[in-house]
């Protein structure tokens, strides 16, 4: 069984949070995929973790860049995992099947949408349903995170 881990984004877009997830998961030496909603938002989550940060840097790539294999953080659309990454980053409503291959999926969804919330609910209850280790963060008002329940 998988750990699967709700991030409830309530404070900062997607797109200033997620880098500094990844980070967390690439010092731990892991790899990680980071499946988003459309083409166009993996361009765009392409983008913020070139320039979140000027003084950091978290090796990427997508199809255009090629090269799956040696990417450490790898952005797609698909359920599909090229760079033998053990981490799963679920972004934009992205589902992956209930039997998860990752031994972690990081859920992160926009708690100021009620139908984000109410999806990221009906996919809580069937993870548990199929006997995954839950664990549930919120943001706080200052962007950090608090694990709940």
């Amino acid at each position: 069984m998988a750990e699967i881990r709700f991030y409830h984004l309530t404070a900062s877009p997607l797109e200033r949070a997620l880098p500094k997830l990844v980070e967390k998961v690439l010092e731990r030496g892991d790899r990680t995929v980071i499946m988003a909603g459309s083409e166009e938002r993996v361009e765009a989550l392409n983008a913020a973790l070139w320039t979140y940060d000027p003084q950091s840097f978290l090796p990427h790539g997508s199809a255009r860049d090629g090269n799956a294999p040696d990417q450490p953080v790898w952005l797609t659309t698909a359920y599909e995992n090229p760079n033998r990454a053990s981490v799963l980053f679920l972004t934009d409503g992205a589902t992956c099947p209930a039997q998860t291959e990752f031994p972690l999926v990081i859920e992160v969804f926009d708690g100021r949408v009620a139908e984000n919330v109410e999806a990221a609910r009906t996919r809580w209850k069937t993870y548990r349903d199929a006997g995954h280790a839950l664990t549930y963060w919120r943001q706080t008002d200052r962007g950090a995170w608090e694990k709940n329940g």
